[in-house]
């Protein structure tokens, strides 16, 4: 009876046996982007907040401490004015009035600084002491004579203050027009709430007066002139459209379709016959198509080729069926004689399936020639009308010559006339002096405040201290080198995820390696089972336990898998190589006072050396004593000669390693090893520091079979386990 291992550490059932699928799979396994940024935004959330606090209290303080301003606002209404209205005869574009360009002058107006002058003019703000004082502004700072109180000013202090009172005219106004209506808002804002409505009301007053100013009157002498000449036109144009419209019917000429050009010219582009004709050699084009396939398929049907049978729907289905029975019949043939009566009827249904293909294609070729010739027919038939309709075609187009200069003539003439009529009806409308703005609302002295908000303010403070805190975080993330999550190993690292640790925090880790219900111990049960997906051969016979640094949970690792591999039956010795800080006979409560040095320096009878645990299938072999150099011990052949000894009395080898950096043991016992499982803790060494340890095993040709994160928290990964056991030296246990 063969024994069978259980499916779920065979990595041949499996059928994951590669390094690189097992990557690919736990690489898809990644947590969703945003969940990715939540932990982020958890493992600096003090940061976050001190920055957000720092955000609000600035703006607080720079609220309370601001002057209050206060707006004052105006709305006038700008209707659609056309200037110039003694434009006659095309002498300008008709875009020149367009609404888009009238307002945006309107609102250009409004802004202009001869506006502002009128304005400091009309209210004397240039020898206002109070408007200078409602903007926190002096205006004698920079006096030429050194203006004193009492004293007139200089022609050259007036000129000054003016131009200071147009700049705060333009710093503190504002036009907003209304989003699709002609009303546009004229504020104005300072520390006095009666000087802004004062202002707010000068600035549409005075607005409306230099609109006023640079109007145009219209005159009785272009009214009289376009008079006259409208009613020359109007004799002309109804001369012009009679002889038109007596030509056309004169020579049967009937515009179906009538279309202007870009001058503005009526032509006319489709006629009766000429509809008739675009009709008929369109119908003809698809008669010869008809009847060019139809011909193509009675060729190809001669010769032997009929791709109607090969897209008829019918005879599709009866060669898939046939298909079909024709498999199954080949399937009995591999373990039957022909007469099998199964056999005999699958070949009774190909039989049938034949016969009815062959009635359907032969249908599918009948109708081919009764095709042809009715197509044939049609083809010729509309040949002959389309000639007779090019005839009349022919002379039609002879006779349009002359229809042509009869319609240019009218086109020519109602142009002349719709534009005097136009000028004529503007001037009657508008008359002179109309005026096209009008006050809707008048600004009124503003009770509260404008400015500052405080929620407005406090709103932005807080947006800006999110936007800090998100720069400071993506900043402190990006200096953050070290492994975060499961997700970065694979993606940064390149080399697979074994498996993720939770992190012990309080507990004893050693107790909850031995109860196999303990998160710890479930854990390292997944790493031993990802390291039966490693090899074709399922779990490593012999490998090798390393971190880069101490205190990273290698020593935990190595005792973990060991024991999990114990558990599984099999027979397992755990070999303690880091000579220089022992920790394994603490671990596993053996003494240690011979070990794996000893044999590296001579001792051959390896069996004396090794020590039952008490666990379930483990041994160990300890350090032994510190040698003088550990590096020198482990350069030799014999650590080699030893794993290839034990691999004869045991299932699987299981070797604590030093650390890899500032240390050469690790790179010499990688020679002895089948492969590596690398221990990296999270949040630990940078990112660069584990890739140079890599770097460091893959130089002597060693094989990493993957990555084990240890010390992982629940808040760092989002899902899965967290792990935090480290290594230690000297006293420390925790290693």
């Amino acid at each position: 009876m063969l024994k069978t291992s259980p499916p779920a550490l065979s990595p041949l059932n499996s059928g994951i046996v590669t390094k690189e699928q097992l990557a690919d799979e736990q690489a898809s396994l990644a947590p969703p982007i945003l969940l990715q940024y939540w932990q982020v935004v958890l493992r600096w959330k003090w940061v976050i907040v001190g920055i957000v606090i720092f955000a609000l209290v600035v703006g607080l303080v720079a609220t309370l401490l601001a002057t209050p301003q206060y707006t004052a606002t105006s709305r006038i209404e700008i209707s659609r004015e056309q200037k110039k209205v003694t434009n006659v005869d095309g002498l300008e574009t008709q875009d020149a009035g367009r609404d888009l360009q009238f307002y945006q002058t309107q609102y250009n107006l409004l802004e202009a600084r001869s506006l502002a002058e009128r304005v400091v003019r009309k209210l004397r703000l240039s020898t206002n002491d109070a408007f200078f004082e409602a903007h926190g502004v002096n205006p004698d700072e920079e006096s030429i004579f050194g203006q004193k109180l009492g004293q007139p000013l200089s022609a050259a202090d007036r000129q000054r203050r003016e131009k200071l009172a147009v700049e705060l005219l333009y710093t503190h106004s504002s036009i907003t027009p209304i989003r699709n209506s002609a009303l546009v808002d004229i504020s104005y804002t300072s520390a006095s709430a009666s000087l802004s409505a004062q202002i707010a009301n000068a600035w549409t007053e005075q607005f409306i007066v230099q609109s006023m100013d640079r109007r145009f009157a219209s005159t009785a002498d272009a009214r009289r002139f376009l008079e006259s000449r409208l009613a020359d036109l109007r004799t002309r144009l109804e001369t012009s459209e009679r002889e038109l419209v007596n030509y056309a019917a004169a020579k049967g000429i009937v515009a179906l379709g009538v279309s202007k050009s870009a001058d503005g010219r009526t032509e006319v582009d489709r006629t009766l016959v000429s509809s008739d004709l675009e009709a008929l050699n369109s119908a003809l084009a698809q008669a010869t198509a008809a009847r060019i396939a139809s011909e193509s398929r009675v060729r190809l049907q001669n010769g032997g080729t009929n791709s109607d049978a090969l897209a008829n729907a019918t005879i599709s289905e009866l060669r898939r069926k046939r298909a079909e029975v024709a498999a199954e019949y080949a399937k009995l043939m591999v373990q039957f004689e022909p007469g099998y009566p199964a056999a005999r009827a699958l070949a009774e249904q190909l039989t049938v399936l034949d016969a009815s293909i062959t009635r359907e294609e032969n249908r599918v070729s009948g109708s081919r020639s009764t095709e042809y010739r009715e197509a044939l027919k049609r083809e010729a038939d509309l040949k002959s009308q389309v000639e007779s309709l090019k005839s009349r075609m022919n002379l039609q187009q002879r006779d349009k010559i002359q229809y042509n200069i009869y319609q240019r003539e009218a086109d020519t003439n109602r142009e002349l006339y719709d534009g005097l009529l136009q000028r004529y009806k503007e001037i009657g409308v508008t008359g002179v002096g109309v005026n096209n703005i009008a006050i809707v609302d008048t600004a009124k002295v503003p009770e509260k405040p404008s400015s500052p908000k405080l929620p407005l303010n406090l709103a932005l403070s807080l947006l800006a201290g999110l936007g800090l805190a998100a720069l400071a975080t993506f900043a402190l993330d990006q200096i953050d080198e070290g492994l975060r999550d499961p997700t970065q190993v694979n993606r940064l690292l390149q080399i697979p995820l074994l498996g993720s640790i939770p992190d012990a925090e309080e507990r004893d880790a050693l107790e909850m390696l031995l109860d196999p219900k303990s998160a710890l111990s479930e854990a390292y049960l997944s790493v031993r089972s990802n390291l039966a997906f490693s090899t074709d051969h399922g779990v490593p016979r012999s490998m090798m336990v390393t971190s880069t640094r101490p205190a990273e949970g290698k020593s935990t690792s190595s005792l973990a898998i060991a024991t999990v591999l114990g558990r599984t039956g099999k027979k397992v010795l755990l070999i303690d190589a880091d000579m220089r800080s022992p920790s394994m006979h603490l671990f596993t409560g053996q003494p240690n006072p011979m070990g794996l040095s000893n044999f590296l320096a001579g001792e051959n009878d390896w069996k004396q050396l090794v020590l039952q645990t008490g666990l379930k299938g483990l041994n160990l072999l300890p350090a032994g004593p510190t040698p003088p150099s550990a590096a020198e011990l482990l350069s030799s052949d014999r650590m080699l000669i030893l794993v290839n000894q034990l691999l004869q009395h045991f299932d699987h080898i299981v070797i604590d390693s030093p650390p890899i950096l500032g240390l050469a043991d690790a790179p010499l016992l990688a020679r002895a090893v089948e492969g590596c499982v690398f221990v990296a803790e999270a949040e630990g060494v940078a990112v660069r520091g584990i890739k140079t340890s890599l770097g460091r095993l893959h130089s002597v040709h060693a094989h990493v079979l993957g990555v084990v994160l240890t010390k992982l928290r629940s808040k760092q990964a989002g899902y899965g386990y967290g792990y935090g056991y480290g290594y230690g030296y000297g006293a420390d246990k925790s290693n």
